[in-house]
């Protein structure tokens, strides 16, 4: 495989420069949810397409500048469907304004400036790689890295940088594009909205949504109408322990590699009534384990059991929980565009969770976490933030602690730009230094994409484990579909 090559790098403007309030660029006041994430990385996820029959068939032509026109006219229409989007998601195509207090103590105020100054689209290609290059390997190849723009970026670098970034980048016989987001404005939800109405408007060639769909909400949800914006924070400090932590944690980061385990429906309802039946065998009845909760508990007694770690110590699971469907007054829209989630934790000690009833243990455990996060402790913990928002700086023991992201609820593989469904989801390059369990929906209904991202050797000994891989699947190949054949651009 050879490197990728950026052949062009356009900002992308959103195409009716009109301010949500008036004549003056609008603010958006991020509330303490999203200020958690001021210095972390980019959300960032990535759809793999066969290539349209418009250019396929372009392939076999004897004239190179026959190809070179056809996908100049993809890449075209994709900036151009992006432009009509942006009219809906104006900030972003913004920028992050961070404003020190005028008695400069080290307070700023942070928010988000609807300026249209443009997103970035970058146009790539990777010559000689093929489709089947990034779906067959055991590991997600290198490569794939080099197919998400902004990288590593931090959130609070989009005082600078855009706010959002878009690649497409060609490969033999496919499209790849992806998408880097800044976490401060929103989480895998709202990420999914957008993506999802960039296509819709691709795939219809409009430059309004249709009257079925719901426009975003980017007004940020508080507690009480009372509560003083912008919220403050102690910037000065935040980026000197960033700065500090990220120095003492780049020694301890060992090589990570990403694999992609596939839990099918069927195998999926076995570990659930697996864990159930362990649970009810030790005394406690619950019908609440889901789905999920047992997948990610087989896993991760896979993970922890393939280290050899002395039975009494602690090892931490975390993961999110979102407080969409948790709060009625006032309540979250459901088109809310931004960060609702909580963190949350289970520690466990390794001879519990690799033991006798093991999978049943965790997963009750995190059913019990979650069912924590009432209204009332979400909006005392919202409250307990505003005095001093915490900012997720890295921290953890790599090997006895991992955290979990993304959610099945969230179907990518039903984006569809007018060509089919994607072949595969991939994530990029950030949060690459920690231990990560991506969970998506996979491309056959009920199924699941469970990604690991940390080291070779666990991964690889976790592939010969029979007990782990009896539930694990081959993903099953993506067929075209009649929108692929047709070439509808």
């Amino acid at each position: 495989m050879a490197a990728t090559r950026v052949i062009s790098n356009t900002t992308i403007q959103a195409r009716s420069h009109v301010y949500m309030n008036g004549d003056s660029p609008a603010r958006i006041e991020l509330n303490p949810w999203d200020l958690r994430f001021i210095v972390l990385e980019y959300g960032q996820k990535g759809l793999l397409f066969h290539k349209p029959t418009i250019l396929s068939s372009s392939s076999s032509s004897s004239s190179s500048s026959s190809s070179s026109y056809h996908t100049d006219k993809v890449i075209q229409h994709l900036k151009g469907s992006l432009s009509a989007t942006l009219n809906f998601f104006l900030p972003l195509a913004g920028r992050l304004a961070i404003v020190p207090d005028a008695d400069n103590d080290g307070i700023s105020s942070v928010f988000i400036t609807c300026n249209n100054a443009g997103a970035s689209f970058v146009h790539a290609i990777a010559e000689n790689t093929t489709t089947a290059d990034i779906l067959e390997p055991t590991y997600v190849p290198p490569i794939v890295e080099s197919f998400f723009p902004l990288g590593k970026s931090k959130n609070f670098e989009a005082t600078h940088i855009p706010l959002m970034a878009v690649q497409v980048t060609e490969l033999v016989d496919g499209i790849f594009i992806a998408c880097s987001m800044n976490h401060c404005l929103v989480e895998v939800k709202p990420y999914w909205n957008f993506l999802n109405t960039w296509a819709e408007i691709s795939r219809n060639r409009l430059n309004h949504l249709g009257s079925d769909l719901k426009l975003a909400s980017f007004e940020r949800w508080f507690p009480r109408a009372d509560i003083e914006r912008p919220i403050r924070i102690r910037f000065k400090q935040i980026m000197k322990e960033y700065y500090l932590d990220e120095s003492a944690y780049s020694h301890l980061s060992p090589p990570i590699s990403k694999r992609i385990f596939h839990f099918k429906r069927q195998k999926i309802a076995e570990l659930k009534a697996k864990a159930l039946s362990e649970v009810v065998d030790d005394g406690v009845v619950s019908n609440e384990i889901s789905s999920l909760q047992a997948v990610v508990s087989h896993i991760w007694r896979s993970v922890i059991k393939n280290q050899n770690l002395d039975p009494e110590e602690e090892v931490a699971f975390r993961f999110l929980v979102s407080a969409r469907s948790r709060i009625s007054n006032p309540p979250i829209p459901e088109s809310y565009f931004g960060n609702t989630v909580q963190f949350a934790s289970v520690m466990m000690k390794v001879r519990d969770l690799v033991g006798d009833r093991g999978l049943g243990k965790f997963a009750l455990e995190m059913n019990k976490k979650i069912s924590e996060y009432t209204e009332q402790k979400i909006k005392m913990d919202f409250e307990a933030l505003i005095p001093n928002p915490m900012v997720r700086l890295q921290s953890g023991i790599i090997g006895k602690v991992m955290n979990c992201g993304s959610s099945t609820r969230i179907n990518f593989y039903a984006i569809d730009f007018g060509w089919g469904r994607p072949a595969a989801i991939r994530r990029g390059p950030a949060f690459m230094h920690d231990w990560d369990l991506v969970a998506d929906a996979g491309a056959e209904e009920g199924s699941f994409d469970i990604e690991l991202c940390m080291s070779y050797e666990i991964l690889e000994t976790m592939g010969r484990d029979p007990e782990f891989m009896h539930a694990v699947s081959p993903p099953e190949p993506v067929r075209l579909s009649n929108k692929l054949a047709r070439g509808r651009l």
